[in-house]
């Protein structure tokens, strides 16, 4: 019998989280990319979309980090900060929003497939398979090429996009956990279907979806960055990390900060998501617990 990897959580996960440094990091990193999007009015009272009349030099040119402009201003003369944190949290909400969403998706799919097995497993593994079988970032653009453009339509997008290897992954748990002695307890004592599956076997594999959520995060806003970056993502003219860095790609060699700022921004969220998800891997993996005692 195939054992699971990941235990459930316990009151022993958070000391474990506390010994590991890249939880520390990666939770630090997050955590300033969620208060600057939190309280983005706060710390920057300005609109993203006002265009400033003495945001350009004498050239037409984006101004350069100053006392007014923290970040320095784009190519129509906005402030980059207002942009950077307005975009922040687009990104995050569009992130959180499809993950969650993926993540429901996907562990009903794989605890129905791998409980019932039969035609209901071969349907939702066959339609599975065919997601799979496409690169999530080509599936992505086709769709955006096709739909409408606009912040509901990418969160659709990168749901529909997500889902099928957490549905692959948890399925294959599901078909672990369903011949323990406590399910085959559970079915002669009378039991229904929805009691094993959502009391019985849901706790014991729900915390795959957490690290896989964990995890997902730090690729769904690399793609709904390429997205905008490439025209079917968020929509112009709404603040978007992708769209700053389209935005600023024809004046990186005058105005290099453009592209720097929003390119930083993206490089600390999924480095942030990244360090935590691994985290949250190891401290629920009874081997990296065991050297960690």
């Amino acid at each position: 019998m195939i054992e699971l990897n990941i235990k459930p959580v316990d009151r022993g996960f958070w000391a474990q989280m506390r010994r590991l440094p890249r939880a520390w990091v990666g939770a630090a990193l997050v955590l300033l990319v969620l208060l600057g999007a939190i309280f983005a009015p706060l710390l920057t009272p300005v609109d993203p979309l006002q265009q400033f009349r003495d945001g350009l030099s004498q050239m037409g040119t984006p101004l350069p980090p100053d006392a007014r402009f923290p970040l320095g201003t784009d190519h129509l003369g906005r402030d980059i900060l207002s942009r950077m944190l307005y975009g922040a949290r687009i990104s995050l909400a569009i992130s959180l929003i499809a993950n969650f969403t993926a993540a429901v998706i996907g562990t009903s799919i794989g605890l129905l497939a791998g409980y019932y097995s039969g035609f209901i497993d071969s349907a939702l593994m066959r339609v599975t398979d065919v997601l799979l079988a496409f690169p999530a970032i080509l599936l992505a653009l086709g769709f955006g090429a096709v739909l409408r453009p606009s912040v509901p339509v990418v969160i659709i997008i990168l749901t529909f996009i997500t889902w099928a290897p957490l549905a692959r992954l948890i399925r294959g748990q599901v078909l672990s956990v369903r011949e323990r002695a406590f399910i085959e307890s559970a079915r002669c004592i009378g039991a229904r279907d929805g009691y094993i599956i959502f009391r019985q076997i849901l706790p014991q594999i729900i915390t795959v979806t957490v690290v896989w959520a964990t995890l997902s995060l730090a690729n769904t806003v690399l793609i709904e960055s390429s997205l905008s970056f490439l025209g079917v993502g968020v929509p112009l003219p709404q603040a978007s990390w992708g769209n700053m860095i389209f935005e600023g790609q024809t004046r990186y060699r005058i105005a290099p900060w453009t592209i720097l700022v929003p390119t930083l921004g993206i490089l600390i969220t999924t480095l942030g998501f990244n360090l935590l998800g691994d985290a949250v891997r190891d401290a629920l993996d009874p081997r990296t617990s065991q050297r960690l005692k």
